[in-house]
């Protein structure tokens, strides 16, 4: 009997010593390192994406405007395709995204109304200007949201490098505008307005982003749905719906292959914009944001030089090229922060993460149950 006991206490401690497969420091180091590339494949893929998505958009959008002249309805067809496509692919289990919720929506109109004055004063400004004027003013859009994010987001203020970088960029718009042959007060007024819209969008959205508690699909749904519900408003301030029905009297080709094609691939585009645009929000700063945009630019010079005449002079291409080259400046300006900031940053991305993969956790074992609690980010 004591044997019988003696046996079972040496498996016992034998069992013990096993352990139940605890971690060795190699492989922890193995995970992190893995969780590391994951997060740094992950977020470069975002930019690449929204890079892609930007550039095409711009000349795109350009051609889409040159064959259906109405930028409120084209606009308004690409907030459909976004809207649409997220409920498609929701219904297919392709994605999730929150369900709409009043107070939600409610609380996200703001933004909606900004995100739609922005892309509208795009699409008139695309309309009445070359793409290079379209790229300087955007170009533009990272000196005042700096401002903006200090004043309204807490921010610290840029450093003088930053601040340098910036002066390029003005420096660049400047030398671009007083060379453009094709200065029109119509189309700079639409540039101007582009200007501020633009500037309120990247730093209020901004905030939305952080503090509304909607995912990706989430935002994108709600951004483009209520964006689509102001388009009647705007047919009626912009006179916009009888240029339509005179078109219409007229018998115009709307239907025809050169029409249909633009027009669906800027919807199109307009939907990968929205994905990747609000993902990268997420993952880096406002004014980070804006100069991606800028740099991303680059292709869409290289395309609008090559596939029509509708560009600058060359005084006005290197005015451009500036804007740019001030951009790259910007964000090498901004990559070396204080040590503390980037612990501080990488511990609040570790534990957004880690909430994202509880809730995904829950969702999986409640079925189709939303949380209550949602990741708080930037808090």
């Amino acid at each position: 009997m004591s044997n019988n006991n003696n046996d079972v206490e040496n498996a016992k401690v034998s069992d013990i010593q096993k352990g139940p497969e605890a971690p060795t420091p190699s492989g922890e180091i193995q995970t992190y390192w893995y969780s590391s590339l994951l997060q740094q494949v992950s977020v470069y893929g975002i930019a690449a994406g929204y890079c892609i998505s930007a550039s095409l958009l711009s000349i795109i959008n350009k051609w889409a405007v040159m064959k259906f002249p109405y930028p409120g309805a084209l606009t308004a067809l690409q907030y459909f395709t976004s809207a649409a496509g997220v409920f498609i692919c929701g219904w297919l289990k392709l994605i999730e995204y929150d369900r709409l919720d009043l107070l939600t929506m409610w609380r996200f109109l703001p933004a909606a109304i900004i995100f739609y004055l922005s892309l509208f004063t795009n699409s008139e400004l695309l309309l009445h200007a070359n793409v290079d004027t379209f790229i300087v003013f955007r170009s533009a859009v990272p000196i005042f949201v700096a401002v903006g994010e200090t004043l309204f987001l807490h921010q610290p203020w840029p450093s003088i490098r930053t601040w340098m970088s910036l002066a390029t960029i003005f420096g660049g718009s400047v030398l671009y505008v007083l060379t453009d042959y094709q200065f029109t007060f119509m189309a700079y007024s639409w540039a101007l307005a582009y200007l501020v819209s633009m500037t309120i969008d990247f730093v209020y959205i901004k905030h939305v982003v952080m503090t509304i508690g909607l995912n990706t699909w989430g935002l994108v749904l709600y951004n483009n749905l209520e964006a689509l519900l102001l388009f009647p408003l705007e047919l009626l301030i912009m006179g916009e719906l009888k240029k339509i029905k005179h078109e219409i009297t007229d018998e115009t080709d709307w239907y025809s292959f050169q029409v249909v094609l633009p027009v669906g691939l800027s919807c199109l585009f307009g939907l990968s914009i929205s994905f990747f645009g609000f993902s990268c929000r997420r993952a880096i700063s406002a004014t980070g944001f804006t100069v991606l945009g800028i740099v991303n630019k680059l292709l869409t010079v290289v395309i609008n030089l090559v596939i029509w005449d509708k560009h600058s002079t060359f005084v006005g291409t290197l005015g451009l090229l500036i804007c740019m080259l001030g951009g790259v400046f910007y964000q090498q300006s901004t990559s070396k922060k204080p040590k503390d900031v980037k612990e501080v940053k990488t511990q609040e991305t570790d534990e957004e993460q880690q909430k994202l993969l509880e809730m995904q956790c829950n969702k999986e074992s409640n079925g189709n149950q939303k949380e209550a609690a949602e990741p708080e980010v930037g808090k």
